[in-house]
């Protein structure tokens, strides 16, 4: 039942088509055709097809001037050839005459004409609706054509409604004798016989042909002469039987079309290989893997990080080290003349502090050498923070009070004897270190830094470092310090005309001026470059702010200490002050 549904389907489908195409009003007939017993038709294109933009369905006219097509019409002859060999013998089809119709299909619509044409009753030119479309018999016996995909997609849907075969059914019993040659086909209607292998020959002023060998189907054997091939290319080098000539290492094939011998040539992407098993992908490298562009292998990573054995790390080391003993030698020489006028006006016991933080902030940088581990990347940029707050927060308060001292001490005595009265200096270093220990509190607990494997920036290395960086914390922290460089600038500006003995501006701002420097130079480079050296980098802004902090603070006072002593006397610091309460009292 599903069947004969089907069938009826096609058959309307081929009538609507009809239809289209105005064929009920046109009548379509064979360009050449021979009666007989029993009629075959054939579909072949004897011109060639009309290209054209079409608005509605047309029928092309397949006779048109300079498109007769050749191979159409070799074609033709050769069925033309083929049935009257068969109508000459006695012994094929004895009492039998086959017939022809030849068809020129030159387009879709020549070629629906055509099939509707040979399906049609004898003596007729319609097809008639059956219920039973088997029992159907149409003039022809067997349809053979059209030879390409395109026209036998249209061909083939028609014809199997009505169950005509592309070849007769008894074909494979056909055995005959031709021109001295046995013509039989096997069961699949393919002719057993035996080729001769030919060549054509274009090095003559006229073409020929030359046999170079042979092929035979009874035994199966297949000898070729290659002695006797003229190749065209230079020398008589055989040509190469592909689309595309091997890749070169490490460049994949990407297949153009539907052949497998047709590809184009792409080169691997770094950090991936070409496996000779596959020749058609690249494989990726593993994670400790690199590999370069065009390769066929990975190579493993190089770890890099800042060891202890590298020439800039040694640079950085002594030039650290030799800061440490400055400040360890500082600290003695101040011990040594804590009674003296250039210590107390330093800050007497508060020099003891700004130098151990100093001290500390140094012992940090050794954090920054050798592979990072969670102990160094935990403490050494919190450490540092922390350490060069306390300092920045002791010369703010220093600068505060010489301020208090001079200018507000007899304009406002009740501030001056409550800042004296409650310890109003080491208050306010308490609580300015006191909140950035909770600021880097937070950061180790909410951002805590790590050490980690960084892939990323480099295809052949592998980066150890610390997450410290790139966190919010440090930046808060680093922020907070900002904040009190820019206070202690402040200060130091306000005490700018106190007495030279007193007057801390020109060494602050020195001290600060390297170290806001100092660490824009690393944030523009880590901005840029994210290397191994990074790490030398941050090393050598911290050692320029503990650096500036040291020689702009403590340097000059050592230099009075151990080289004017004759302006380490009370005398001088008097005279000093006498001489700025003169120019105040003269204003």
């Amino acid at each position: 039942m599903l069947l004969q549904a089907a069938l009826l389907v096609g058959l309307q489908l081929s009538i609507s088509c009809c239809w289209a195409f105005s064929c009920q009003a046109t009548e379509f007939s064979p360009d050449f055709s021979l009666p007989g017993d029993y009629l075959l038709a054939g579909l072949f294109p004897l011109h060639a097809e009309c290209l054209q933009v079409r608005r509605r369905p047309k029928v092309t006219l397949c006779d048109r001037p300079d498109s007769f097509n050749g191979h159409g019409y070799h074609l033709l002859q050769a069925m033309r050839f083929g049935i009257e060999e068969i109508n000459n013998s006695t012994t094929l089809l004895p009492n039998i005459t086959l017939g022809y119709e030849l068809y020129d299909v030159c387009s879709e619509s020549a070629n629906v004409y055509a099939t509707l044409s040979v399906l049609s009753l004898p003596g007729t030119n319609h097809i008639e609706i059956q219920r039973s479309l088997p029992h159907y018999s149409p003039k022809v016996v067997a349809v053979i054509g059209p030879d390409t995909t395109t026209r036998a997609a249209t061909t083939a849907p028609l014809l199997g409604s009505f169950l005509v075969p592309l070849l007769l059914e008894q074909i494979r019993k056909v055995n005959f004798l031709l021109h001295n040659d046995t013509v039989t086909f096997d069961n699949n209607g393919d002719p057993i016989s035996n080729y001769n292998i030919i060549a054509w020959d274009w090095s003559g002023p006229s073409w020929t042909f030359r046999v170079i060998g042979s092929s035979t189907r009874s035994p199966v054997q297949l000898d070729i002469n290659k002695t006797k091939i003229q190749w065209h290319g230079k020398n008589n080098q055989v040509p190469e039987s592909v689309c595309s000539s091997n890749c070169l290492e490490g460049y994949r094939r990407v297949v153009v079309g539907f052949h497998h011998c047709c590809f184009e040539c792409v080169p691997c992407e770094n950090g991936t290989f070409l496996n000779k098993s596959d020749l058609y992908s690249c494989q990726p490298c593993g994670k400790e893997e690199w590999a370069p562009e065009r390769s066929q292998t990975c190579f493993p990573r190089t770890v890099v990080f800042l060891t202890w054995h590298e020439h800039i790390s040694w640079v950085l080391l002594a030039a650290n080290t030799l800061l440490l003993l400055l400040v360890v030698g500082t600290a003695g020489l101040f011990a040594w003349h804590i009674d003296t006028p250039v210590v107390r006006s330093a800050g007497g016991r508060l020099c003891f502090l700004m130098l151990a933080s100093l001290a500390v902030g140094s012992c940090s940088l050794y954090g920054f050498f050798g592979e990072p581990t969670l102990p160094t990347c935990l403490l050494r940029q919190a450490l540092f923070s922390l350490s060069f707050t306390i300092f920045l927060s002791c010369l703010t308060v220093r600068s505060f009070q010489l301020v208090i001292i001079f200018k507000f001490s007899t304009k406002v005595p009740t501030f001056y004897h409550a800042w004296v009265r409650n310890h109003g200096a080491g208050l306010c270093v308490t609580i300015s270190s006191v909140a950035q220990l909770l600021i880097c509190l937070t950061w180790l607990v909410v951002w805590t830094p790590l050490p980690t494997r960084e892939y990323q920036r480099f295809p052949q290395l592998v980066v150890l470092e610390c997450t410290e960086t790139n966190s919010r914390g440090f930046m808060l922290a680093f922020a907070y310090n900002g904040l009190l460089s820019v206070s202690a600038f402040a200060c130091s500006y306000l005490g700018k005309d106190l007495p030279e003995n007193y007057n801390e501006a020109k060494c602050v701002t020195f001290s600060l001026l390297l170290n806001l420097v100092s660490w824009i130079s690393f944030f523009t480079v880590a901005s840029v470059y994210q290397g191994q050296y990074l790490s030398a980098v941050n090393v050598f802004a911290v050692l320029s702010s503990l650096s500036g902090g040291f020689g702009g603070y403590f340097l000059p006072k050592c230099y009075v200490i151990l080289r004017r002593p004759d302006l380490n006397r009370t005398e001088h610091f008097q005279a000093s002050i006498q001489e700025y309460t003169r120019r105040g009292g003269s204003t």
